[in-house]
């Protein structure tokens, strides 16, 4: 006989009355599905209703801490170079040309494997898409100690590049396990702890190169030693994923496929709907300039403030990280503002939000383009980081409510990698440009590119400067997230999970808003 509430009485192991050392932010419009079994109150579609960050609760916390830390780990490697490259440079006699193509390419091969990623999520599951990416990009970090031309160079950091789209699983796996209520801050921690691998690279290469150098290793050879540790780091995190994590709330997704709990979507169904969304392709460009110039900023600027400021490596390097480690804070910050304007004012807010946010982030780059104290410098940097990185945050806070979740991931995510090649070709890989003046003329397009954030309109909920529809079907989100089934679909009752989601989804009308009545979803009857 198992005595309630004692531990492991619950499906998972946990009773969910263990101590909990975190801060916890709780969706309370909602309805809880009481009759669920998680160590978390849940929705209707299990998904997490609250969010404690300290916790480790299977599934819904365990898979955060998993997602985060894989996607730190790729950050890590794939910018691990960059604070290196006054060494790296000399060694292997590369050019600027060379440093800014590597700084491209280490980008742009994600652009690809990021929509992969998303259809990979869609079909097999995030869990299966994060350990085999980071398995199979361990090796490709392991090259980088035998690179001895401007061209292996080059390659390599494309190859390693390839990892970064474990982003779209990050963002993926979130997605499905915690409700929308909180999904901005559960996005944007989990993303912005990941991107934070940009800001640690920075500062934990150069402290491990200089332990490697004084253990009596020559420098040329200490920076090759240096990336052993993300090399281990990838193995490790591909096998917990793989043994620890789970795709969705209620199992792994290929066994919920046979049991005839979960639909198996057609690919060509799923693409379809993604391309033809127009939103999709406004959050493409947005998200090139808010993460996209992140990534440019990861590759470019210890180079700038060694070159620029006369600074030693270490130096340069240490505040170069507070570029990236501002994710701890920033990128959940621009998610938690977008949930806590969208409870009160709805979807238009969290557009509002981010249109602030990514233009502010714009008029700091360009003033930290033309500071020319290190005081300012630093300054300026600081606050285009948090400006950035929280846009990041709300731009995935948004995500979420247009369909092909998995598709528009990774074209959104891929947007992002693509912005940050364009950045560095046309400002950071010749000398037309200054580097401080490449930076301001970045931060300007970002400002421009923010604008058609403007143009987004969700018919249930309305746009910036619009309302919703007048019309009374349209209006409604069971239209928004059915229109996607047949009536022979429907029929079989495949569009169940898309009525749930809309149901739980009526919090963006904002909370003065009534909630209209949902449709039935009880399945129809069998037919005989």
């Amino acid at each position: 006989m198992v005595i309630q509430g004692s531990p492991g009485s619950s499906i998972h192991g946990v009773t969910g009355r263990e101590q909990t050392f975190a801060f916890s932010v709780a969706s309370q419009a909602i309805p809880t599905d009481t009759t669920a079994k998680f160590a978390l109150p849940v929705d209707s579609e299990h998904k997490a209703k609250v969010f404690k960050i300290f916790s480790f609760a299977n599934p819904h916390m365990r898979t955060f801490h998993l997602s985060w830390i894989s996607f730190f780990t790729c950050f890590v490697s794939t910018f691990a170079a960059a604070p290196l490259v006054p060494v790296i440079r000399d060694n292997l006699n590369l050019r600027k040309s060379d440093i800014g193509t590597a700084g491209i390419t280490s980008v742009s091969g994600s652009i690809f494997s990021r929509h992969v990623m998303g259809a990979v999520c869609d079909l097999l599951g995030p869990r299966y898409g994060c350990a085999f990416l980071m398995m199979l990009s361990a090796p490709t970090v392991f090259c980088m100690c035998f690179v001895s031309s401007a061209g292996g160079y080059v390659a390599v950091r494309f190859m390693i590049g390839f990892s970064l789209a474990t982003f779209v699983s990050c963002q993926y796996w979130m997605s499905t396990m915690f409700n929308s209520e909180i999904i901005g801050l559960v996005n944007g921690t989990a993303a912005g702890w990941g991107n934070m691998g940009g800001g640690a690279a920075q500062l934990l290469m150069p402290v491990i190169f200089e332990i490697i150098r004084r253990a009596g290793v020559t420098p040329f050879m200490a920076w090759r030693v240096a990336f052993f540790i993300p090399r281990w780091l990838h193995v490790i995190m591909g096998m917990l994923v793989l043994s620890l994590g789970q795709h969705l709330p209620d199992g792994n997704l290929g066994a919920l496929q046979k049991k005839g709990d979960v639909h198996k979507d057609k690919f060509s169904k799923v693409l379809w709907y993604a391309i033809t969304n127009y939103r999709a392709w406004i959050f493409v460009l947005l998200y090139g300039f808010s993460l996209g110039v992140e990534l440019t900023a990861d590759n470019v600027i210890a180079e700038y403030f060694y070159d620029r400021f006369n600074l030693k490596l270490h130096t340069a390097g240490t505040i170069a990280a507070t570029f990236g480690m501002a994710n701890i804070v920033a990128r959940p910050m621009g998610g938690l503002m977008s949930d806590l304007a969208a409870h009160r004012f709805g979807m238009r807010s969290r557009l509002w939000n981010l249109w602030i946010l990514q233009t502010l982030g714009g008029v700091f780059c360009i003033c930290l383009g033309r500071a020319n104290s290190l005081p300012a410098s630093i300054s300026s940097m600081i606050l285009f980081s948090i400006g950035a990185q929280a846009a990041c945050g709300a731009t995935f806070a948004i995500i979420p409510f247009i369909r092909s979740l998995g598709v528009i991931s990774g074209l959104t995510g891929a947007g992002g990698n693509f912005g940050s090649g364009l950045t560095q070709f046309l400002f950071f890989t010749s000398s037309r440009y200054s580097t401080a003046t490449g930076i301001s003329w970045m931060g300007i397009m970002i400002v421009a590119c923010t604008l058609p954030v403007v143009l987004v309109h969700f018919p249930q909920w309305g746009s910036m400067l619009l309302p919703p529809s007048k019309d009374a079907v349209r209006s409604c989100e069971e239209h928004y997230y059915g229109s996607e089934w047949n009536e022979a679909e429907k029929l079989k009752g495949l569009h169940q999970g898309s009525l749930k989601f809309a149901e739980n989804s009526k919090s963006e009308r904002g909370r003065h808003v009534v909630s209209a009545p949902t449709p039935s979803v009880t399945p129809p009857p069998a037919s005989v």
